[in-house]
């Protein structure tokens, strides 16, 4: 299983972006540097405070994105590069997606001593 995580808590009111998605088996390597190129330009976004990404042997991966505000998640949606990249996501490398916004009211973590 693949992760890629910020461990971090949020404040009240950030926007966390969940976006969860079945693979296909086609062009794995140009969805590897699809995802990788998607993840860098996004935590250049005017906004961003992280992501939280896992994927299974199967296919199924879950990433949430975290934003400041909704407006902050809407650009990033909006983004040229990233709309892009969806459509070729549509059309290669998804069988199935769904996307859900939600505003944090609560966030906290812990780790093993």
């Amino acid at each position: 299983m693949k992760q890629c995580r910020t461990m971090m808590t949020h404040p009240p009111e950030t926007i966390a972006v969940i976006f969860i998605a079945q693979r296909t088996r086609n062009d794995d390597a140009g969805y590897a540097d699809a995802a990788q190129a998607m993840a860098q330009l996004a935590s250049e976004q005017d906004g961003y405070v992280g992501i939280d990404s896992v994927r299974d042997e199967g296919g199924l991966g879950i990433t949430v994105s975290y934003w400041r505000d909704d407006a902050a998640a809407k650009a990033w949606r909006n983004n040229a590069e990233h709309a892009a990249i969806r459509e070729q996501g549509r059309a290669i490398w998804y069988s199935s997606y769904s996307l859900h916004v939600a505003s944090i009211t609560r966030s906290y973590d812990w780790t093993k001593p």
